[in-house]
């Protein structure tokens, strides 16, 4: 399948901003810089979402078991 492409518009302050982000990653187009932006996006928001609850939850232990306790 070939790839197809299309032209999107930007401000020069977005494009030198993109500009910036493709030296830092070492991008060799703007389609890799946006391509990682997205994908870092992704990962901050599932470990936002799934993360809740990190340093909250304790392993389970011995005493935790249901048919030890007393009811």
């Amino acid at each position: 399948m070939a790839l197809s492409y299309t032209t999107i518009k930007v401000s020069k302050k977005t494009l030198k901003q993109l500009d910036e982000l493709k030296k830092r990653f070492g991008s060799k187009t703007y389609e890799e810089t946006i391509l990682r932006l997205i994908e870092e996006y992704k990962k901050k928001m599932i470990e936002e979402y799934f993360g809740i609850d990190r340093g909250r939850i304790t392993s389970f232990s011995e005493e935790d078991r249901g048919e030890d306790r007393e009811y």
